[in-house]
């Protein structure tokens, strides 16, 4: 009979078989089938790809020798009869198991997901098993770089900030809570509005956001606002994100605190003015005077104290010989040196009772210091005609007399209290001391006696006295300059912290 019009030619089995081939040679999975015995009988070519195995007839128990499998997270090898396709050859259905397998060809391993599941025939029997699997190795990679990105974003110490292109939050990490106050809950949905802080203007914002809308980054530091009220400072980049089309679809703000940096900045820029404050008077020379060879110097460390020390004509003849130390450091003891300097000339102008003069100035001080500010001063009237002087001293170190052989002849003590401690405060002063030729007079501040070397000891009086002693026929200019010197060989390599301030007076011969 002749075959009907459109009626499918039979088609023998072999070729049915060599289709099936073809077909399971064109997935992208990798396909294996073994027969009851363990022995691969049809490995596609995407097994091959993947896994390296290129042999029908191989038996498993041979690849397991080659090829070590093992779970995620594992370091020891599945066993062979525990892989896929034993278990499917043993009548279990496996379903998605993922794998690490590691192979001569492949030492960094193949990760893949695979399925297992027996084969029967018509009537039950087990004929074999079939596994399908999938290489998941990039996929693997790229959720390892995302879990990796997502870390580094969740434990910056940067705030980042993810909104849409209106600007609504989508995303904070922790470092922005931390920083701002406000949690995530608080923040999502919202603007970065709520950290306006006020001191920007509207055309500062209007600048920025048409920066970030036309496709540039913005880079700034910005005042922003917490929720508590405080004012920080914020080093902040925003990069405008875009879709495969180009189109912004999103704005990553990275946010660097930087207050405590602004605050060093700040407090730099105090100490260079508190510095070139205290250095238009540390040029101070001393009037010439027959009779006597006068010198004063101030050697600054890198941190501002308030040392201080002036000459000044006095009424009736007299010189003024002012030495002192304003507590602290910083523009606040700078500027108080200038006051008290300016209280000094003002009322040493009215009068040569040192007395009067220390009372008025503590009573000006007291209405204008901090709490637990003061200043030691060392005030000492010298009569150059009379060849004599007298001297007040509010809490400073105490000033010496060498006799003409080095020696200490007298210890000018302090007499009273430091000035700006208590108000309406008296002070006196000495009798009247006589000065002989080859004398010398000696005032010093604790940045001299209170210079340590590593050992924690310090210089101390003593070794400045017998520095002074050995060098009495030099200049009073050159004992400044050389006891300086002394007192950092002293140091050894310590830093200086404080400055070093000595008056010195010779009486000639």
């Amino acid at each position: 009979m002749a075959q009907a019009f459109g009626e499918p030619s039979p088609v023998p089995a072999l070729a049915e078989i060599e289709i099936l081939k073809s077909i399971l040679n064109l997935l992208a999975d990798g396909v294996l089938v073994a027969n009851q015995d363990g022995r691969f009988m049809f490995i596609n070519r995407a097994a091959h790809s993947i896994l390296g195995i290129a042999s029908q007839g191989l038996s498993m128990s041979e690849w397991s020798e080659t090829y070590e499998c093992y779970p995620p997270g594992g370091v020891t090898r599945i066993p062979p009869h525990d892989l896929p396709l034993a278990r499917a050859l043993s009548g279990e259905s496996v379903e998605e198991m993922e794998l690490l397998i590691r192979s001569p060809a492949q030492p960094d391993g193949v990760w893949i997901i695979a399925k297992a599941s027996p084969l029967r025939n018509e009537a039950g029997a087990l004929r074999g098993a079939v596994m399908v699997f999938r290489d998941v190795s990039t996929k693997r990679e790229d959720e390892e770089r995302i879990r990796t990105f997502a870390n580094a974003v969740e434990q910056t110490a940067d705030s980042i900030v993810i909104t849409d292109r209106n600007g609504l939050i989508h995303y904070v990490n922790p470092a922005f809570e931390q920083t701002t106050g406000y949690s995530r809950e608080e923040s999502i949905g919202r603007t970065p509005a709520i950290l306006k802080s006020g001191v920007h203007d509207a055309a500062f914002y209007r600048d920025m956001w048409a920066t970030i809308v036309s496709g540039k980054a913005f880079r700034g530091t910005i005042a922003n606002k917490k929720k508590n009220g405080e004012i920080y400072f914020a080093e902040q980049t925003i990069t405008p994100i875009r879709d495969a089309a180009g189109k912004i679809t999103q704005f990553v703000a990275v946010t660097k605190d930087v207050t405590e940096q602004r605050k060093l900045q700040e407090r730099e820029y105090q100490m260079k003015l508190a510095r070139a404050i205290q250095q238009q008077f540390y040029r101070i020379s001393a009037p010439p005077v027959e009779g006597f060879d006068i010198a004063g110097r101030t050697f600054p460390a890198d941190e501002t104290g308030g040392d201080y020390f002036d000459f000044m004509p006095l009424p009736d003849g007299c010189i003024g010989i002012f030495i002192g130390d304003v507590s602290g450091h910083g523009i606040s003891s700078a500027l108080l040196m200038v006051e008290l300097r300016s209280y000094l000339r003002a009322f040493s102008t009215e009068s040569l009772d040192i007395s009067k003069i220390l009372r008025l100035v503590n009573s000006a001080l007291v209405r204008d210091l901090e709490h637990a500010s003061f200043a030691t001063l060392f005030l000492c009237r010298l009569h150059p005609p009379s060849r004599s002087m007298m001297y007040a001293s509010a809490g400073h170190v105490p000033g010496y007399i060498l006799g003409a052989d080095g020696a200490v002849k007298q210890v000018l003590q302090s007499i009273d209290i430091p000035l700006g401690v208590i108000p309406e405060q008296t002070f006196g002063c000495s009798a009247e001391i006589r000065l002989e030729p080859g004398e010398i007079l000696v005032l010093l501040t604790d940045g001299i006696t209170d210079t340590e070397r590593p050992d924690e000891t310090q210089f101390g009086a003593g070794r400045a006295l017998e520095f002074i002693r050995e060098h009495r026929q030099d200049s009073a200019q050159h004992i400044m300059r050389g006891l300086f010197e002394a007192v950092r060989d002293f140091a050894d390599g310590l830093p200086q912290r404080d400055d070093i301030t000595a008056v010195i007076c010779k009486i000639n011969r």
